[in-house]
């Protein structure tokens, strides 16, 4: 019979309600950058994700390396219990890129093993349903372990996984956010995903992984917060032409970036998954405000606003 349950755990997702209650004060909002790093394995900078904090709840943004020791570093440091690993209920992922995914089996299993009180919550493009399934199928004789064979009895309902597979659009809805996915292009990925956050009045947009795009400029409009990937266009210019080509696809220049803040009139750019190139944080944020005359932050792992 364990066995059978265990397969059902590791095989079946189902659809999130359109709505769901969570308490809290919903009349301030925060963006804790978790990770604002790359691929590069930077000691400085974790692998993406963001959590947007309202109230007691917390809304995770993408998954890098790192991700729950991040978030339980930030609950301590900054008093944020919706930081605190037993909450970590609820992720949005942009896109599968592997920095942006190799946290989520930490995301699903860590919790679970330090008593998240019900599943996880995953929101994300078409195909997170299958890596889902294939992460829980890859730790299967751990789940078995500890929820069926072994000596901590583990909660089986803490180790379930609800995916809901986005399209652009409203994805979710509380009684502190209502969330709305857009497409944003990335290079050779079919399904890349921005999401805009509204919360009493307030607005915060993350572009995910994207080119330079007039989804981000939509979704933004003048808009709080826009959280946006980068990249030096000093030291682009001096990489080889391959490199140029890929980056120029997949990413966007702290240039096109000022240009497109003009065009948003985001309240505060906060810059992530940056791509320095050899250049320095000061002088990326210089090449953003040559083109947008607002408000400009590099982005630290940690940094709250």
């Amino acid at each position: 019979m364990r066995s059978i349950l265990l397969s059902l755990l590791a095989t079946i997702v189902v659809q999130r309600p359109a709505c769901a209650q969570v308490s809290g004060d919903t009349t301030r909002a925060r963006v804790v950058l978790l990770g604002t790093g790359t691929p590069i394995p930077d000691p400085e900078r974790s692998g993406p994700g963001l959590a947007v904090i309202v109230g007691g709840a917390s809304y995770i943004v993408d998954a890098g390396p790192g991700i729950v020791r991040r978030a339980t570093t930030a609950a301590r440091q900054d008093s944020i219990p919706a930081l605190r690993v037993a909450n970590l209920r609820r992720v949005f992922i942009t896109h599968l890129h592997s920095d942006h995914t190799l946290g989520l089996p930490d995301l699903m299993l860590t919790p679970a093993v330090m008593h998240r009180q019900g599943p996880l919550y995953v929101y994300g493009p078409p195909g997170t349903r299958a890596m889902v399934t294939n992460l829980l199928n890859a730790y299967r004789e751990d789940i078995d372990v500890r929820v069926y064979h072994g000596l901590e009895r583990g909660d089986s309902a803490a180790y379930r996984i609800v995916v809901n597979e986005v399209a652009p659009g409203v994805v979710y809805r509380d009684s502190n956010v209502t969330v709305t996915a857009f497409r944003v292009p990335h290079g050779s990925w079919k399904y890349a995903f921005g999401y805009r956050f509204d919360v009493n009045g307030r607005s915060i947009v993350v572009s995910g992984d994207t080119g330079p795009s007039e989804a981000i400029v939509d979704a933004c409009h003048g808009c709080d917060v826009l959280v946006h990937e980068v990249y030096s266009k000093k030291g682009f210019d001096r990489l080889p032409a391959e490199g140029q080509r890929y980056h120029s696809t997949f990413h966007t220049s702290a240039i096109e970036l000022g240009d497109l803040a003009t065009r948003a009139r985001p309240k505060l750019v906060l810059l992530t998954h940056i791509l320095f190139f050899g250049e320095s944080a000061e002088e990326i944020v210089a090449e953003v405000r040559s083109r947008f005359a607002g408000n400009v932050a590099a982005g630290v792992d940690l940094a709250v606003y």
